[in-house]
């Protein structure tokens, strides 16, 4: 027997538009068996996971701090996706940005001046969109696959980091701990309310996913992007180039995620550390995928994968539960995203050996 996928030959627009929700469901659904086999409520376990979080102030602030580098990466993947260039290694330019937007706080902390918090996020974009620019010289250059090498590039940028704060960067009276000093009062990205601690970078996440949807939908980059990523045929025969969109979208995505890189280090964290994200470069990719690839969709699906990390923490306070769970939410999200597009799209033929016969699944 053999299983093969066959393109249906119209795709429903209504299960389209409900494929997230329905993902959504089924990854509660999910999740409450997960709750289950490890002995817990699945009703009280959902509640602490999703509900309790939202039920203060406090931590509404901590769902945007959370939320802000999720969408900052995440429509920058979305630009990347739509024109079918797969950056996969936002991870290490977050981390490069964080690194090259901490330069001046770290090397001159004796400068206080208005003007280090705006180089800062200059060269966090910089640093995060060099770094992205290293798989697209090589993608147009010598033609390597774009998935591997930003991948790989990430864990030279985090063995990096770790040797920074390990080594130059370490604060001479920090006790020995592998930090940086903590930033001057002007290196630090202010908060937005008084009320708690939702930084600027929460503004700038919905700033760049209001500019690129702008661009996607009334400019012609936009249709650009979404005729090279279609066919790259029809793309040439309009005029566009293919090499020149490769540098578009790779320089965006990184950049995007560089300065998602300084905006965590210098408004949640107030220092350069080993361990500055959780894993928000590779959680992105689920949250571009949940928010259709659209930039304003992508706001809604950051924070609720924002919402499996601060459920997370909460479970683990209340039910007693490891926060990795997280991840199994994350996991199993993105695992019913995509097959819920694939169902959509494909329906499956089963194949018997010496007949013809086809069964829907």
């Amino acid at each position: 027997m053999r299983i093969e996928l066959q393109k249906r030959a119209r795709v429903s627009t209504l299960f389209s538009v409900l494929s997230p929700l329905l993902a959504l469901v089924l990854t509660l659904i999910g999740g409450a068996i997960l709750f289950w086999a490890l002995g817990k409520n699945p009703g009280s376990a959902l509640y602490s996971f999703f509900i309790e979080p939202l039920l203060e102030v406090w931590s509404l602030h901590e769902l945007a701090v959370k939320a802000a580098p999720l969408i900052l990466i995440a429509v920058g993947l979305s630009i990347c996706y739509r024109s079918n260039n797969w950056n996969i290694g936002a991870e290490g330019q977050f981390t490069i940005g964080a690194i090259t937007g901490s330069i001046l706080p770290v090397l001159y902390p004796e400068w206080h001046s208005p003007m280090i918090l705006p180089l800062m996020l200059l060269m966090g974009i910089a640093g995060g969109a060099l770094y992205a620019g290293i798989p697209a010289l090589l993608k147009t250059r010598f033609n390597t696959n774009e998935i591997l090498t930003s991948l790989m590039l990430v864990y030279i940028a985090q063995l990096f980091l770790d040797w920074l704060v390990r080594g130059p960067w370490r604060d001479p009276q920090g006790y020995n701990f592998p930090q940086t000093k903590s930033f001057q009062i002007e290196a630090v990205l202010p908060e937005m309310l008084a009320s708690g601690r939702a930084h600027w970078g929460f503004a700038f996440a919905i700033i760049a996913a209001v500019a690129l949807w702008f661009m996607m939908r009334f400019m012609l980059k936009g249709f650009e992007v979404q005729v090279l990523g279609q066919s790259e045929r029809a793309g040439r025969f309009a005029g566009f180039s293919a090499r020149r969109m490769v540098w578009f979208s790779m320089l965006v995505s990184g950049g995007l995620a560089g300065l998602a890189g300084i905006s965590e280090v210098s408004g949640s964290i107030g220092h350069v550390q080993p361990s500055i994200s959780p894993g928000y470069g590779f959680t992105a990719i689920i949250v571009a995928f949940l928010g259709r690839l659209n930039p304003l969709g992508i706001i809604a699906s950051g924070l609720v994968l924002a919402l499996t990390y601060l459920g997370g923490e909460a479970a683990q306070l209340s039910i007693g539960i490891s926060d990795k769970v997280s991840r199994v939410f994350q996991g199993l999200l993105l695992f019913f995203v995509l097959s819920c597009d694939t169902l959509i799209h494909y329906r499956i033929r089963l194949l018997f050996a010496g007949s013809q016969a086809e069964a829907k699944g």
